[in-house]
């Protein structure tokens, strides 16, 4: 004989496992929020900014003899 199953966990179970999998399907779909990506953006810029100021020749520079 099989194994006694409870049906109320076991449907709680597979409800749970359904939500998880939406869940991260609905992650892949929307991505990260807004203001998670122009705060990432904003720092880009900021690196990029600050490390074009920290270089010591500037590239119109290399073109002059």
């Amino acid at each position: 004989m099989g194994e006694v199953v409870n049906l109320r966990q076991a449907r709680k179970r597979a409800r749970r496992a359904a939500d998880e999998k939406r869940a991260d399907e609905n992650r892949i779909a929307h991505g990260l929020p807004k203001e998670t990506v122009s705060s990432a953006r904003i720092e880009r810029e900021r690196a990029a900014r600050s490390l074009e100021g920290s270089r010591l020749e500037r590239p119109t520079d290399l073109d002059r003899p």
